[in-house]
């Protein structure tokens, strides 16, 4: 089984992912952004997701908390700061921490 990885996110955020051949580069408003994110978190191919650092800060909490809940997908912020790092995301997908 192979997993998709997708960005969502303002236009000129996503250009960046495809160009480096990411197939789900779902560009989204800030308008519509919580119902395209929903939509991926939705979908079982995806096993990786990654939303600007800038634009999670500005979801509802309800979608906030579920963005750190979820197992699967991994969300990857990418921007100025980081709030999570690598080891503790992919801890929290797989339940072991393999960096022991």
């Amino acid at each position: 089984m192979s997993v998709e990885i997708a960005a969502v996110g303002r236009d000129d955020f996503v250009q960046g992912f495809k160009l480096v051949g990411v197939r789900r580069a779902i560009p989204a408003t800030k308008e519509d952004l919580e119902q395209k994110i929903g939509q991926v978190l939705d979908d079982p191919e995806v096993g990786i997701l990654v939303l600007d650092t800038g634009e999670m800060k500005t979801l509802s909490h309800t979608m906030r908390r579920r963005l750190e809940t979820v197992a699967r997908p991994v969300v990857i912020g990418v921007g100025a700061k980081e709030d999570e790092d690598l080891r503790t995301k992919v801890k929290r997908a797989i339940g072991v921490d393999l960096f022991k």
